[in-house]
């Protein structure tokens, strides 16, 4: 099994091969043709000149004898073609011999083509359109290349062929670079899959690609990390949790009911009282993880109808000012007027968002201490603000507080809850297609803001 640089690498290098071949086949084939088209039209404007001089010396001599023309010879020797010279009878007039000619291209070390077969071309001589006579010019090849001619090809076949070798080895090291720089985050992502299935959740890729999609795959796999090692510490302590939440009551219940048993403690009312507390306490411990349960697979019960947020915030206010005018706490609430604050949803469902809301908010404030309750809008959108200057939370606690059973810091242990109640507020809020938000300070207090989107702009709910 090969790795993906090397796969990536071979793949390359064997498209650049092949590409290159292909060009040096190409080249090679169009210059070769070009250059065979060049030497022909060469050879034909050599044919017209022997015909054209032989037609003038007639028509200035008048007529064929055996020195007519023999001046060509000459030139014919030193390009390696044969002439012969006919009368318009065809009767021969003079005429080279073919075997010097061939005799001259061996020792000029010159291949004969054809396998030295001979062949000629009859062109005919004509005066005032009349035939006067013709002319054999012979040859051992359709096109006689010269040393200078072959040399020239070579030279061409050579640079072609030097030119394929140097872009391969410069490609060849360009796939190499590149591969690697493509395959090493895929390679880094690979491996972080490999220890996510074995249950390592610390491994993190750091290799950054200049691909944008390869880049989006790594920072997801990394976020994905992060996510799994954070489900991963909330799973240890929702077992841990969940085990001291059901754990105290039930030492509670069993500790004193055997000290009633044995004797030891009297069985008062106070006893039994406090004894029930701890019952109800464990009651309501089930009931908010049952109620939790039905909000996260969307089973509980859904009654849609128009809320008015106004009305709701003003009634809420009645409810708790008494609760925190005992407190010594200092309750308000602000909304802008002249503003439809109509949304869609469960009422009762949205009373219990801002009791959990307003109930924690006067659980961590302090005496002399402020809450307020701000409605507002805009074009978009709805928003309720339930913001407080109790002990606020800390900076590391914020992104977990809306997971289950989370408590935070030991300051805010000390307060009675189980951890449950802004988990039902985030579910709640995902079923009405709404968002909360935190923003907290410790020791200055903290601000919860929940956006609606406002009813004309939500599609209908069934």
């Amino acid at each position: 099994m090969q790795s993906i640089s090397r796969r990536l690498s071979v793949l390359f290098i064997v498209c650049t091969l092949t590409a290159i071949l292909l060009v040096t086949l190409f080249v090679n084939v169009t210059v070769t043709t070009k250059f065979n088209q060049y030497k022909v039209e060469i050879q034909n404007n050599c044919y017209e000149r022997i015909v054209s001089m032989l037609e003038d010396i007639y028509k200035r001599e008048g007529k064929w004898d055996q020195y007519t023309g023999v001046e060509l010879i000459h030139d014919a020797y030193m390009g390696n073609y044969c002439l012969t010279l006919k009368d318009r009878t065809k009767k021969t007039v003079w005429g080279m011999n073919p075997e010097k000619i061939k005799k001259q291209l061996n020792t000029n070390t010159m291949p004969v083509k054809n396998n030295g077969v001979y062949t000629t071309k009859t062109f005919t001589l004509r005066e005032n359109n009349k035939v006067i006579g013709y002319v054999d010019i012979g040859q051992y090849s359709p096109v006689i290349l010269t040393e200078e001619d072959q040399n020239f090809k070579a030279s061409i076949n050579k640079s072609i062929t030097a030119s394929g070798i140097i872009t391969l080895i410069i490609i060849s090291g360009i796939s190499i670079y590149f591969s690697k720089q493509f395959s090493n985050p895929i390679k880094e992502v690979a491996k972080q899959s490999v220890s996510l299935s074995n249950g390592n959740f610390e491994i993190a890729s750091s290799s950054k690609s200049s691909i944008k999609e390869i880049e989006n795959l790594r920072t997801s796999v990394n976020i994905l990390v992060g996510r799994l090692k954070y489900q991963d510490m909330l799973r240890k302590t929702l077992v841990s949790d969940i085990s001291h939440e059901i754990r105290t009551p039930l030492n509670i219940l069993q500790n004193n009911l055997e000290a009633m048993i044995d004797g030891i403690t009297p069985i008062t009312a106070e006893k039994l009282n406090y004894l029930n507390e701890e019952v109800i306490r464990f009651g309501k411990l089930i009931n908010n993880l049952n109620l939790l349960k039905q909000f996260e697979s969307e089973s509980g019960k859904f009654k849609a109808e128009t809320i008015f947020l106004d009305d709701l915030i003003v009634d809420l206010y009645n409810d708790f000012i008494v609760d925190a005018n005992k407190k010594r706490i200092r309750l308000d609430y602000e909304v802008e007027p002249h503003h439809p604050y109509r949304i869609t949803g469960d009422k009762d469902q949205m009373k219990q968002v801002f009791i959990n809301l307003l109930s924690n908010a006067l659980k961590f404030t302090e005496v002399n201490g402020l809450v307020r309750i701000t409605l507002k809008e805009d074009n978009k959108k709805i928003t309720v603000e339930v913001m407080d200057t109790g002990i606020g939370i800390k900076q590391e606690d914020q992104p977990f507080i809306f997971e289950r059973l989370y408590r935070g810091d030991k300051s805010r242990q000390q307060f009675a809850g189980n951890g449950i109640g802004l988990t039902i507020v985030n579910e709640i809020l995902k079923l009405h297609n709404a968002t909360i938000q935190v923003e907290s300070q410790e020791g200055k207090g903290s601000k919860f803001t929940v956006s609606f989107v406002k009813k004309e702009m939500l599609p209908e709910m069934v």
